[in-house]
């Protein structure tokens, strides 16, 4: 107990300073005297224990404690009443698309996004994190982990973001015991978002100096991944947190060119993780960044020498340093390849132009050697370059022999983009309105030979393909490989009779024959596939599916014919499945399987 300062008779009480007094007299603006640890009013009362000062800086004891049992309360109300209250945590229910689509679309076209919402609420957030907002979702108290112990957590609370002008506020940060395990999740699914990496290298990055590692931006989007991939499981609650370390790392790659290439490859990984969640411009916005980084740094022209004559010495130059070895050679050739793919693949679904030029201008001209497979780099089976168009040379072929790297499950899976692309846009160009359509002809003029050649393409390429029956004895990875490129070539003859479906019988025959070879490739896959696939397999189904719905209403509104109307119901039925299924991980998917589904239902 405190003792008590009587006040002498010829003085008084000496006057306590403003806001001196404890909480307690303040309340009962009684008079204070300001001892501590307890004052003569509280004292006297025998509520010493209750005695507190607010000096200003925090809380007190008895606000602290309030604070934490209100929390406590709310808890055991949501537990008590999971119905009647908002939970503090949401997560993923893959079999529910209300939290990503507001409402469905009323049109019956399957491969257009429709009316898909883009509320951040649903899903994780578009855009980096202030500095201060960045430290709190780093704070183990902004989630409930009860699977996870306090070490791990102690771990997974990095040091402050602000750091010292032109200083990296990553240099100092050391991989927690949870990246490690998220990245072996990842590594089997990388192919699923277009990475291709050296996967030994990509692990002993991890323990090196911060100036050797991968750059934080690309192993964020990588534990992003895993997190994504983890659904509905424990680990995805991180996923948010690492989408605000991978935006927030944006800005600090940007400062060294040297890590270019690992921020051109998660631009890729977010657009492609955006557009798999049905967040169509923040993934349009990310595949675009992808597209310029990449011609900024010349990979469209690796092993090409650039033309000394537009090379100033006041011009800005963005040339990456050389590569120290074949293996990150050969990781930049993958890189180009892997925006290549995300920008003619995806522009497709998004209906807009596709960004990455490729014509005979030497700036614009395409001349990467085709990617091959990280061991061959690292073997020194290296193709190099002859400084040719590589997407042009394939489509023209005038009597060369291609090299055998253009067979590689990578080099198909380039080709298969460029002609899914290519023939949704030259089908896409043409108008009923400029050209006469004369019996017996699809169109006249130039468009005729350019669709008649680009079908030639199309089919050629397919000839060179691993048959469909044998695909499913080939290794896991190239299977997921051949699986997709399978379905882009006959997506990409869909898409190119698309417009003459309806009035053409031998366009109808010509897509029907497709969609149903596309439904053959969907019986390869198996349950535990699911897991591996690639989203754009979405978009390909839905253009079959387009097909089958179009010719189940030109039978019901023609001559009764119950044997094909059930073959095509059947076949709608096959999509429904292996849709229904990817959608589980890819909401975009479960949004085209709603598509099947209103179809069968005969909304």
């Amino acid at each position: 107990m405190a003792e008590e300062r009587k006040p002498t008779p010829s003085t008084g009480p000496s006057p306590l300073q403003r806001g001196k007094a404890c909480l307690r007299c303040r309340k009962r603006k009684m008079r204070c005297d300001g001892v501590k640890p307890a004052c003569a009013q509280c004292v006297r009362a025998k509520k010493a224990d209750s005695c507190e000062y607010d000096d200003g800086k925090g809380k007190t004891r008895t606000q602290i404690m309030r604070e934490h049992i209100a929390r406590l309360e709310a808890r055991v109300r949501e537990l008590e009443s999971p119905e009647q209250s908002a939970p503090s945590m949401t997560l993923f229910d893959p079999h529910a698309l209300s939290p990503y689509y507001s409402e469905s679309s009323s049109s019956s076209s399957y491969d257009s996004p429709g009316k898909l919402t883009y509320s951040a609420s649903a899903s994780p957030i578009p855009f980096p994190l202030g500095e201060q907002d960045a430290r709190n979702m780093m704070s183990p108290l902004s989630v409930s982990t009860p699977e996870l112990d306090a070490s791990v957590w102690e771990s997974l609370n990095f040091a402050s973001l602000s750091s010292g002008p032109g200083v990296s506020p990553y240099n100092n940060l050391e991989a927690p015991p949870l990246d490690h395990i998220l990245l072996e999740i990842f590594i089997p699914h990388r192919q699923q978002c277009g990475l291709d990496v050296h996967v030994g290298r990509l692990r002993d990055s991890m323990s090196l100096s911060p100036e050797e590692q991968r750059h934080p931006v690309l192993m964020n989007a990588i534990f992003l991944w895993a997190c994504y991939l983890s659904r509905p499981g424990t680990l995805s609650q991180y996923e948010q947190l690492y989408l605000s370390r991978t935006t927030a790392a944006i800005g600090d790659a940007m400062q060294y060119p040297s890590k270019a290439v690992d921020l051109i490859q998660a631009c890729c990984m977010l657009s492609v993780y955006y557009l798999s969640n049905g967040r169509l411009l923040e993934g349009s916005y990310y595949s675009a960044a992808a597209c310029t980084l990449a011609v900024q740094c010349r990979l469209h022209q690796i092993g090409s020498e650039p033309n000394p004559m537009n090379v100033d010495s006041w011009d800005a130059s963005f040339e990456l340093p050389p590569a120290k070895d074949n293996v990150e050679r050969g990781e930049r050739i993958s890189t180009f390849w892997q925006v290549y793919n995300l920008d003619r693949c995806w522009s497709v679904v998004l209906r807009r132009p596709a960004t990455l030029p490729d014509s005979d201008h030497p700036i614009c001209s395409i001349t990467t050697p085709w990617p091959q497979r990280i061991a061959d780099y690292e073997n020194g089976d290296i193709d190099a370059s002859s400084g040719s168009p590589t997407i042009r040379g394939f489509f023209v072929q005038h009597g060369q022999s291609p090299s055998l790297s253009s067979f590689s499950p990578a080099a198909l899976r380039v080709k298969a983009s460029a002609l899914f692309e290519g023939a949704n846009r030259l089908s896409a160009s043409w108008s009923p309105h400029r050209l006469l359509r004369p019996a017996g002809s699809l169109v006249t003029g130039s468009f005729s030979e350019n669709f008649s050649a680009f079908e030639h393409s199309i089919i050629r390429f397919t000839t060179t393909l691993l048959p469909v029956h044998q695909v499913g004895a080939a290794v896991p990875d190239d299977k997921y490989a051949l699986i997709v490129i399978h379905s882009l070539a006959h997506a990409s003859m869909i898409r190119l009779h698309a417009p003459f479906m309806r009035d053409d019988a031998v366009s109808r025959e010509k897509a029907m024959r497709a969609a149903r070879s596309l439904i053959h490739v969907t019986k390869l896959i198996t349950d535990a596939d699911f897991e591996f696939l690639d989203p754009v397999l979405g978009p390909c189904w839905a253009s079959a599916a387009k097909v089958f719905e179009t010719e189940l209403a030109r039978l019901q509104t023609s001559w009764p014919d119950p044997l094909n109307t059930m073959e095509v119901r059947s076949d709608l039925e096959t999509l429904l499945y292996v849709m229904t299924k990817l959608g589980a991980k890819f909401p975009l998917v479960a949004y085209h399987s709603a598509k099947v589904q209103s179809c069968l239902d005969g909304e």
